[in-house]
């Protein structure tokens, strides 16, 4: 008899928040920030590292990353690293270590932030949804073949949605929290 596999939604269902969470992390909102430069992939002895693997990365004051290289002779090729991420942000090397200081954000982007934080809160939603759309066909067809009852499958059916209805609350409980974070003076 085959069964479907409550725990394999759950697991793909935490995995579209993960993924949320590390987007957003990487949303700068006036505050100095590790996460900021964790997508920075730095071309070291001609492959491609990532920057966390080659430089202690710190936050000394509310405004300033502080990136320390492990090996001061890559800091010309972290700075280019980070100058086409695209994130934003001049650094700044004194031959040692290379700071980013985090500008004000002025209110106007902090709105636009917060509208590509509910965008992207929206797209994880829907891949939320399309995950029980899948998970309810999967159902339907068991109940077709036979291995499920009428009633099996509503139970099904009612489980899914309250996964669903759960994380949907959890990611607009994340997209706030971030909202309010990025709203802060």
């Amino acid at each position: 008899m085959s069964e479907f596999d409550m725990n394999l939604l759950e697991e793909k269902i935490q995995k579209s928040e993960s993924l949320l969470k590390e987007e957003l992390a990487t949303v700068r909102a006036g505050r100095a920030n590790a996460a900021l430069v964790d997508k920075v992939s730095v071309e070291y002895y001609g492959t491609p590292t990532p920057l966390k693997s080659l430089a202690n990365i710190s936050v000394p004051e509310p405004r300033t990353l502080m990136i320390t290289p492990f090996d001061p002779k890559s800091i010309p090729e972290i700075e280019k690293a980070i100058n086409a991420a695209n994130i934003g942000i001049t650094p700044i090397n004194d031959g040692k270590v290379i700071r980013l200081q985090i500008p004000q954000v002025t209110e106007e982007r902090r709105k636009e932030l917060t509208k590509t934080i509910k965008k992207m809160g929206e797209e994880t939603k829907v891949a939320v949804r399309n995950l029980r759309r899948d998970a309810n066909d999967k159902v339907k067809k068991l109940e077709k073949s036979g291995d499920y009852t009428e009633d099996d499958r509503k139970e099904m059916l009612d489980e899914i949605q309250s996964k669903v209805d759960d994380a949907v609350k959890a990611i607009d409980d994340i997209v706030t929290a971030k909202e309010a974070e990025i709203m802060e003076v």
